[in-house]
């Protein structure tokens, strides 16, 4: 197995990207796993020393593992590429263009809630005069 990167000036922002979320990941995911280790004792040792320990193993492992998928696995590597470079013919929508389009979903967002509410309101009501709710009117 080589250790050079494969396609090394291809893809290069998606890699960083995703190197960067997957370590982010690796991170979280080992301060996860090293609370495994709180209380054990073994070999009266301190649990802050199984706790290190099982943090620096999930790293190394997990690291060398998202090391080898986006920058050294042909496969992995082709897709990344591919990615960016479909990424790269994509037209992508104006900043006019995305603001409308939010002020529209928000407006539609509050009219349908308020249509909601005032029906909920008009059964509440009705079925409280007809005595099948025990609420106030």
């Amino acid at each position: 197995m080589s250790t050079a990167i494969y396609k090394k000036g291809q893809g290069y922002w998606t890699r960083q990207m995703s190197t960067i979320a997957g370590g982010v990941m690796i991170l979280l995911g080992a301060m996860w796993f090293s609370d495994f280790f709180k209380n054990v004792g073994w070999f009266e040792l301190d649990a802050i020393y199984f706790r290190a320990i099982a943090g620096v193993l999930w790293v190394s492992v997990l690291g060398f593992f998202l090391y080898y998928f986006i920058w050294l696995k042909p496969r992995s590597v082709d897709f990344l590429v591919a990615t960016e470079s479909e990424m790269k013919k994509v037209n992508w929508s104006s900043r006019r263009e995305v603001v409308g389009s939010t002020i529209v979903v928000i407006a539609l967002s509050a009219g349908i809630a308020g249509f909601c509410k005032v029906w909920d309101l008009v059964f509440v009501t009705f079925f409280s005069a007809i005595k099948v709710l025990d609420t106030p009117i």
